[in-house]
């Protein structure tokens, strides 16, 4: 419930809360915020990480309750569901052009899998990856982990310059 007069609905407060390890992108912007459902008694958000071991959730649950309270809300709860599983496709178009823009090739389409246990690979996949600063599609990668798990490190042989690549999850 709000106290006073809110200038913006929940959802729209939530869909403003930064991303703690790519602020370039919010939580909208990355596709983690799965519900806000405002009652008469508060607002619940759900949250799904971008894995199960994610550790900046905390951080989003605490950024989340923060900016509804600083919104109005008194009554704020902040869920984590794990079903379905985030994946990057769930990152919206802005979000994409948001991580090129700040250097970081976004991610393909996520790999699809059937019913069952997900298919351990243990080569690394074979994704063209374009360089996010001068487009050219003869990338290479020189680190499958980069400062985040959700991150690989690679290198462009035309601009010479390092980036990011965001995993397909």
């Amino acid at each position: 419930m709000v106290t006073g007069v809110a200038r913006s609905t929940a959802r729209e407060v939530v869909a403003e809360v930064v991303d703690p390890e790519m602020p370039m992108l919010t939580l909208a912007d990355l596709g983690v915020v799965r519900a806000v459902d405002e009652t008469a008694d508060g607002v619940t958000v759900t949250l799904t990480p971008t894995y199960s071991g994610c550790p900046a959730i905390e951080v989003m649950q605490a950024d989340v309750r923060a900016a509804l309270t600083a919104a109005g809300y008194r009554d704020v709860r902040v869920r984590t569901v794990f079903s379905p599983a985030w994946s990057t496709d769930w990152i919206s178009d802005t979000g994409r052009r948001k991580l090129a823009e700040a250097g970081i090739a976004p991610p393909g389409p996520a790999p699809r899998t059937g019913a069952g246990p997900v298919p351990l690979t243990l080569a690394p996949p074979s994704t063209r990856v374009r360089c996010p600063r001068c487009d050219s599609p003869a990338t290479e990668e020189f680190s499958r982990f980069g400062p985040t798990a959700c991150t690989a490190l690679r290198r462009c042989p035309e601009c010479r310059e390092p980036f990011e690549h965001m995993k397909e999850i």
